[in-house]
């Protein structure tokens, strides 16, 4: 078991005074039986009275009513936690699922298809394509050997940026500017993946990064697959891996651009500055 502390503060800087609306925020990480939260605090600078639900995807989803005018918002959350994903390479993919390729169980198909919906028949083309490099079609392989080659090969071929740019990239731009951040490389992932009629979804969190961990971070993102036998499991193409213990989920979606930590709304004619600093150290 590893112990972390995460900070995460988001400061909204406003031009004028504007009337803020209401936010919803994605900061609580998800809890289960490989991780464990010790303590967690929210608070919000103006004030405000924070009503909590879990969404259709069951991601822990804090509403926060403003009634302030303000020229600043800040949002300050912190979380101590147990995590014990110790050993991911500790499953075993039901017999009939090992080798790719293999169909879904009809009862999961159902349930799964809003995680394998194809995308445009120009991004497959190019997708099946790109795949090509990776892997031929007719050899055969085990379903997670390849979906480590897609891992792998987004790391090495590509180059990673950090980008403040809300949103995500398509898949066009990422592999025409052969660069992205990590929500581009996990969209990419995804997309390729469900061109091999697997379900996948993308996940926003936390990274511990050891070399790191005393200077200002941002969050995380990278996808997870559903494998017969072992649940949804998660890949990182930003370091190449296996999601493991470093790695501290918030939220989940099947889109990627569904779950940013903090959404909302102001009224007013102030622009805007935002400055997010985040903090994952070991406790």
């Amino acid at each position: 078991m590893q112990r972390y502390k995460i900070v995460h503060r988001t400061y909204y800087n406003y031009t004028e005074r504007v009337d803020l609306g209401t936010h919803h925020l994605l900061l609580r990480p998800r809890e289960d039986y490989e991780l464990r939260i010790e303590s967690f605090t929210l608070k919000c600078t103006p004030e405000t009275k924070i009503l909590w639900h879990r969404d259709i995807e069951n991601n822990s989803v804090a509403v926060a009513n403003f009634n302030h005018i303000t020229q600043q918002l800040l949002i300050e959350s912190e979380v101590i936690l147990q995590q014990y994903n110790i050993s991911p390479l500790d499953f075993i993919v039901s017999d009939y699922a090992i080798t790719y390729p293999f169909d879904y169980k009809e009862d999961d198909k159902f349930l799964l298809s809003p995680y394998r919906v194809l995308p445009d028949e120009e991004t497959r083309q190019l997708l099946n394509n790109w795949i090509f490099n990776i892997w031929k079609y007719d050899e055969e392989i085990q379903t997670y050997t390849l979906l480590q080659k897609i891992t792998k090969y987004i790391y090495s071929s590509l180059v990673y940026n950090i980008r403040e740019e809300t949103g995500v990239q398509s898949i066009k731009e990422t592999l025409s500017l052969n660069s992205g951040s990590c929500r581009d490389f996990a969209f990419l992932f995804m997309e390729a993946v469900r061109c091999l009629g697997l379900a996948t979804r993308f996940v926003s969190g936390y990274l511990y990064a050891p070399l790191m961990s005393e200077q200002i971070g941002s969050t995380h993102a990278w996808a997870e697959v559903y494998l017969p036998g072992v649940g949804w499991k998660g890949f990182d193409p930003t370091i190449g891996d296996l999601v493991g213990k470093d790695h501290i989920p918030v939220a989940v979606s099947r889109l990627a651009h569904a779950v940013p930590p903090i959404s909302g709304s102001f009224a007013g004619d102030a622009k805007s500055n935002l400055d997010v600093g985040v903090w994952v150290t070991q406790c």
